[in-house]
């Protein structure tokens, strides 16, 4: 692990760098900016093979994670796991002492969690269930009081499904308005809760039919409901706090009317707010609409090849929109934070700068430095005082001098469309002929790889493996139109594209056609299984951790599976114009057929993917020529909460990739691993 432990130029001599207390790993999802840094394209036949890395090294990540400050910067939260239970602590930023500690359920998965005020904090659990027979994911809020050290669950007195879609939360702290889905065949409605033990709950808005997703303006009255239904997206807007909602067409009449279009914001007392739509160039942007009249009044931001993912307010204005180009980037609307960024990317040198945390004055923020060939560093930095103190290495026993460097690459899909991805080459080793590791992200609309650290990525590439990570059509980022060709494609086309990048790493010699394995997660478990059904002459063998084996069933299992952001249903969206089916392109379905080598590993306790999609696809595959390695572990989620279970993932992949796509040996002279 490298440690950015210089003096800052960019802030001046004075800066002190302080070494203190070891606390939290922040995942991407919260990164509030970033910057890219250049891949160099990697020689592998002259640089030198690194030792072996040890698995363990691969799964020591920091104890501590998803930390954040109070709004005042006095504390840090963070959330820990002390043998296999989650807990969620918070500490004294100046005396680093504990102040609150709470710990959940052993059945809860935690999601996340955000600070209302300094005393109050809503934390988001999730765990699986079944809801008349079928196996259901549930999703609730508890509410932490720091002054009386309580936890107190919300809508206790009802009966939910999702419980923890919060779209206001007052300023004051004293309420918030939640869309509630009480059940998997209700649409959701809009309650109140008073932020307090047993406050009194209220409904605002009762169910619409078609209706997903509820915006409210920042004083907190409800101003529209959006869904898509048969195809075309519907609008139910109001004027005026308390008028009727009234069903609106999206555009004028002749007007395109597909296409992504999400509400951030209405303003207060008007008709106009911020939404993120496609322009007439195919890219997400962020632009200012008028509601009533339903016009685009101007375009605020777009980027001429990359999707705007989000974007950020600060008291009330637009802060900074993000997007993602090989790496995470931003756009600064606020100039002082445009030029602190500046800085402190200047200061800390070749590497990602993202601030996942800040207090609301700005005066003390988190700050990780890394990148793709560094899982990178934790710091608290106090502007005005120039002092930056290191919190967290988040790999702390990696050599991060061992590491590969991932570079972008590109190719043509069969029928003619371009699919970019990342290409990870073992180092010390000519890039002619390598066993090679497909490895399809998960999600999977919506979400897409990108040049950042990935343990099992270097894990691969250090054992001596090719890994491509192809970003298949459905995958976010790369314009509506790329987005929209997924449609209906799942185990179709998006399929073809992994083959096709297969064909790609064999043409360029990278590959040998004859060692080639399909390994993923979650959706990405779905493709490495579906490609030995579907085409087992193909690939010599696949590795699935926690994948989805029957599409039809985890689809009523959460109706946002494979989904980006809930803005077109799963109905549309999986099974496409005119499919009635997922069952043909499920894994179950052709389970009994298999007939090359599949590791099957899943977790007892997961709650995106439950263990009862494992149970079928291996039910089904008893009477099959090959059966499936298994790996089940006990009390285990869809990712890791345990050090040693990461571990025997690692461990079980490593041992049967060796036996099944065996890489050539590593050079005598660095045949020894590193570390013990």
């Amino acid at each position: 692990m490298k440690s950015y432990a210089r003096a800052l130029a960019g802030w001046g001599p004075q800066l002190v760098m302080c070494f203190g207390l070891a606390l939290a790993g922040t995942p991407a999802a919260a990164q509030e900016a970033a910057a890219p840094a250049p891949a160099p394209t990697q020689t592998a036949t002259t640089d030198t093979a690194p030792p072996e890395i040890p698995t363990a090294h691969f799964a020591g990540r920091s104890a501590f994670w998803d930390a954040q400050l109070s709004p005042n910067g006095a504390m840090l939260s963070f959330m820990r796991r002390r043998e296999g239970i989650a807990q969620f602590l918070v500490t004294g930023v100046d005396d680093k002492k504990i102040i609150r500690a709470f710990t959940t359920d052993p059945d809860d998965q935690f999601e996340w969690y955000r600070w209302v005020t300094d005393d109050k904090i809503l934390l988001s659990l999730s765990r699986a269930g079944t809801f008349f027979g079928e196996d259901v994911r549930y999703t609730r809020l508890v509410l932490i009081e720091l002054s009386s050290g309580t936890m107190s669950p919300m809508f206790n007195r009802s009966d939910v499904v999702q419980g923890d879609n919060v779209i206001h939360v007052a300023e004051d702290g004293s309420y918030m308005l939640v869309a509630i889905q009480k059940s998997i065949y209700d649409y959701p409605s809009v309650m109140r809760h008073d932020l307090v033990a047993n406050g009194k709950v209220t409904t605002v808005e009762p169910p619409r039919d078609g209706v997903w997703n509820w915006t409210a303006d920042d004083e907190g009255n409800v101003r529209m409901g959006t869904g898509w239904k048969d195809g075309r997206l519907k609008i139910f807007y109001r004027s005026q706090p308390g008028g009727k909602l009234e069903l609106i067409a999206r555009l004028k009449e002749g007007e395109k009317t597909e296409g992504y279009w999400d509400a951030l914001q209405i303003l207060n007392g008007s008709d106009e707010g911020y939404v993120l739509s496609e322009g007439e160039s195919g890219r997400v942007g962020l632009r200012r609409f008028n509601f009533a009249t339903r016009e685009t009044v101007e375009t605020i931001y777009e980027h001429p090849e990359w999707d705007i993912d989000r974007v950020t307010l600060k008291d009330g204005k637009l802060y900074a929109a993000y997007y993602t180009a090989d790496r995470d980037e931003v756009h600064y609307f606020d100039e002082a934070a445009a030029k602190q960024h500046a800085r402190m990317k200047k200061a800390l040198g070749d590497v990602e700068v993202w601030v996942p945390s800040r207090a609301k004055d700005g005066a003390r923020m988190l700050v990780y430095a890394g990148n793709e060939a560094d899982p990178g560093v934790l710091y608290l930095f106090e502007p005005a005082a120039r002092r930056m103190e290191e919190v967290s290495q988040l790999r702390p026993a990696l050599d991060f001098n061992a590491l590969a460097r991932p570079r972008p690459m590109q190719y043509t899909a069969r029928d003619g469309t371009v699919i970019r991805g990342y290409l990870t080459l073992p180092r010390g080793r000519a890039a002619k002929g390598l066993p090679l590791i497909i490895m399809p992200h998960g999600g999977p609309y919506g979400i897409r790889d990108k040049l950042e650290y990935n343990d099992e990525v270097q894990l691969l590439a250090n054992r001596g493996y090719a890994v491509l990570q192809p970003n298949f059509r459905g995958s976010g980022g790369y314009g509506d139109a790329f987005f929209e060709l997924g449609t209906g494609q799942i185990g179709r086309k998006m399929q073809d594209d992994l083959d096709d990048a297969m064909d790609w790493a064999v043409k360029e010699g990278l590959a040998d056609p004859a060692r080639v394995c399909v390994v993923g997660s979650s959706y990405g478990g779905y493709a490495a299984m579906w490609a030995v059904l579907r085409n087992p002459e193909r690939y010599r063998c696949a590795a699935s951790w926690a994948g989805v084996t029957d599409l039809e069933k985890q689809l009523r299992y959460d109706g946002q599976s494979f989904t980006r952001g809930g803005f077109k249903r799963w109905k549309d969206r999986v099974r496409g114009a005119g499919v009635t089916e997922v069952k043909t392109v499920s894994p179950v379905a052709r389970a009994e057929t298999l007939s090359r080598p599949l590791l099957l590993a899943h977790g007892t306790k997961d709650v995106v993917v439950p263990f009862s999609q494992y149970n079928l696809f291996e039910k089904a595959t008893r009477s099959a020529p090959v059966k499936p390695d298994t790996l089940v572990i006990k009390d285990e989620g869809h990712g890791f909460s345990k050090a040693e279970n990461e571990q025997r993932w690692y461990d079980a992949l490593e041992a049967f990739l060796d036996k099944h796509n065996p890489a050539d040996p590593a050079p005598v002279a660095v045949a020894a691993r590193t570390g013990s």
